[in-house]
Formats: C-alpha cells, structure tokens, sequence
C-alpha cells in the first residue's frame, strides 16, 4: 500500500445514536435533524489512530470488506487546553440565517434562506438594514439562499457572490452592493456565472468561499442522488474551484472541468489554515460526519465508504464524529484549529490541528446553549462569529432567535 499520513480520527459513541440517526429513505435529512432534548447527555471523544487512503480520481469498484482495526493512541493525542468565551450577542431576530460575509470596517452581510434577503448589520450597534431581496430563489427543503462571498477586491469592485437554489438548479450569481442605495434597493441585477449544480430538497450544499489563491471555491450536495458524488461529469457531490467570472479555473485536476475534488454527500464548511490547505465538513449518512483535509483531485469515498475506511483509492477523514454529535456546517480556522458549527449536534467542535493532522481529539463548547448552529466564520484571530439556525423548520426557537453571536477562544 502507498505510503499515507497518519490522520486522528474521531469516534463519539452516543447512546441513542442507532435511534436518532436516520436514513435518506427513512424521512427527513439525518444531517439536518432535529437536535436532542435538553439534557441529553453526550459521551466523552474516544479518539482512534488510523492511516487514510492516498486519494485517486477514479475509485476501485466496491467491494465488500471488514472495518479496519485501529490502535488506541497514547494519552499524547490529549487536546491542548482550550476556552470559548461569549463576548455578546451582534444580532438578532434573524430569519433562518445561512451564509456570513464580513465587510471592510467590520460590518457584515448575512443571508436568510427563505426569504432570499441579505441583511447588512452595523458592527456598532448590531441595527439591521435589508440590502436587498435576491431574484430568482426557490426556497424549500434545504434550498434556498445560501452561501455568500465577498471578492478578494471588495473594497474598490463591491461585488457580492451568492449560492442559490431555483425551481432547478443550484447556482452562482454576482452581484454589486451599493450602500449608497435606499434600503432595501442596494442590491444590483444578478449576473450568473455558474448554473446546473444538481438540486433538490435535500444536499444543496451551498457554501462557498474564495481561497488564497484567488479562486471561488463552492462546495455541492448529491442532491439525493448518491450516485453523482463518484460521477467526475457531475456537478453534484463536489468541491469546484472556479474564476471569479464563473469558468473553470487553471490548474484543476481534471482539464477543462471545475472539479477540484469529489466524493462527498453534502459540504457545507470549507476554510483554509494560514499555510493555505483547504479543510471541508461533510454530512454523513447515518454514521459518520467528517472533516476533510482537501487535496487536488482527491475522491473522499461517498458512497462506497462513509467515515475512515482506509481504503485504497479514497481519502480518509482527518476528524469524523457519530451523527447525533454533530451534523457539521460552517468551519473556521483560529488559534491553530478548525472549528465547526454543529446542527443537530447543538454545540460548537474544536478540532486542533498540526500541519496536515489532528493535533488532538476534539473538544466541543456550548453544548446545546444556542441549540443549532450553522455558521461559523472568523473575525480576527481569535475571534469567530458564530450563526445560529433554530428558524429553519427543524429547530426549537428560542425568544430572540436567530443571532449571530461574538466569541473569543483560546487554545494551547
């Protein structure tokens, strides 16, 4: 077998996995489900030692085969100390909140899934004004309006990029903001650059992000159709890399194409560390959630393998949790770690990270205090802001729901 590096793998055995977990055929997206009830006690991280696979761009065939047994590490794989403090809240009484962009001064954006509107909030007093309504967006389900992304020019172009879902697709569009505008009114005519991302009521995927390297990142869902993750013609199931006006971009693994990897059920999360290796989340099906470390061309195994498999062809998880635990959607980098917003999880994961491995087990903060949260960005070093998500159907909303709340965290 290839030579492979070693990944910290996380397994978080809960109780009432088995009976909370679902099954696409058995209702409601597991990854979007309801959270526990208050209370619910969950177990302490078990971490595991485990090779990942060297990636591959087409998979072996599946075939059947017994989980690999993996050596229990030593007490060095411990997690650095570490603290989450709530500074404040920024905002409140959001509408089903989904994507987070942070403005030159400190001011952010914020989209609302079902009714298509992004808001600007004022970094001074946390006031709301509605930049405008996005045309053209179906909500329903998991669609809607998604991700946001500034240009890497913002500050002289004012251009805004958006993830959205309509009556057939997902898709890119650009937009200019222009503050000077009535409220309201501030939003340009869309231009879209990237149509024909595979949609349906459930693994919109959605996020997206531009790298250090300049190009926009957009990480898809299979749509409900498992077959399109191992399909390199797809759209769905994917990670694309692409130029700011929508094209393929130069340097992608497969010429021509906007693939930069495939395999995966539904990403949600994608975040680069300061020597620019991009991280991802994953949904999984009934089993394992994931954080990837992203590679060119890299096949993360979906749906032949769910979780750390070590199988030739497929990269394994750096971190993967039991579903119940986490459920993972926006990620962050800060203070050496990526940190993930968990849905159904309830709480916000820590996972520590030296180079291209876990430097530890996670460690999860807030425990069900915010009940749902599905965005997590960061704003300084050591600052995130973190979205919370009880409004979307699937949550229990709380007086004040949704917000955005300020942290500081620490770690060691």
């Amino acid at each position: 077998m290839p030579r492979r590096t070693a990944a910290l793998l996380v397994a978080i055995a809960l109780g009432s996995a088995a009976a909370a977990g679902c099954s696409s055929a058995a209702g409601p997206d597991r990854a979007d489900g309801s959270p526990p009830g208050a209370g619910t006690a969950a177990s302490v991280p078990t971490p595991v030692l485990s090779a990942p696979a060297d990636s591959a761009s087409t998979p072996p065939a599946p075939t059947a085969s017994a989980p690999t047994e993996v050596p229990v590490p030593s007490s060095s794989s411990a997690p650095a100390p570490a603290s989450v403090t709530v500074r404040g809240t920024v905002t409140d009484g959001l509408e089903s909140p989904w994507g987070l962009a942070v403005l030159p001064g400190g001011d952010l954006l914020v989209s609302e899934r079902d009714s298509a509107r992004i808001l600007r909030v004022s970094a001074k007093d946390g006031a709301r004004t509605a930049a405008g309504t996005v045309p053209g967006v179906t909500s329903g389900g998991e669609g809607g309006l998604l991700g946001l992304a500034l240009s890497p020019d913002f500050a002289t172009d004012h251009r805004v990029y958006a993830y959205f879902s309509t009556g057939s697709d997902n898709r890119i569009v650009r937009l200019d903001l222009d503050p000077s505008r009535p409220a309201g009114s501030q939003l340009g005519a869309p231009t879209v650059l990237f149509s024909g991302i595979p949609h349906g009521p459930r693994h919109n995927g959605g996020r997206i992000a531009f790298g250090p390297d300049g190009f926009l990142y957009a990480g898809t869902g299979d749509a409900s159709d498992r077959s399109l993750a191992q399909d390199r013609e797809s759209l769905g199931g994917k990670i694309l890399r692409l130029t700011r006006d929508g094209d393929p971009a130069p340097g992608n693994p497969f010429p021509g194409s906007p693939v930069w990897s495939l395999g995966h059920r539904n990403v949600q999360g994608l975040a680069w560390d300061p020597q620019g290796r991009l991280w991802a989340s994953e949904f999984g099906q009934d089993t394992w959630d994931e954080l990837n470390l992203i590679t060119p061309g890299g096949n993360y195994g979906w749906p032949t393998v769910e979780g750390a498999a070590g199988r030739a062809g497929f990269t394994d998880p750096i971190a993967q949790w039991h579903t119940a635990d986490a459920s993972p959607s926006g990620i962050a980098f800060a203070s050496g770690a990526v940190w993930v917003a968990a849905l159904r999880g309830t709480r916000l994961w820590r996972v520590p990270v030296d180079g291209d491995r876990a430097a530890g087990a996670p460690q999860d903060f807030l425990r069900g205090e915010y009940g749902r949260l599905r965005t997590v960005a960061a704003d300084g070093d050591g600052t995130l802001l973190l979205v919370t998500d009880n409004t979307d159907g699937r949550g229990s909303p709380r007086p004040g729901d949704d917000r955005i709340l300020r942290l500081d965290v620490s770690g060691g």
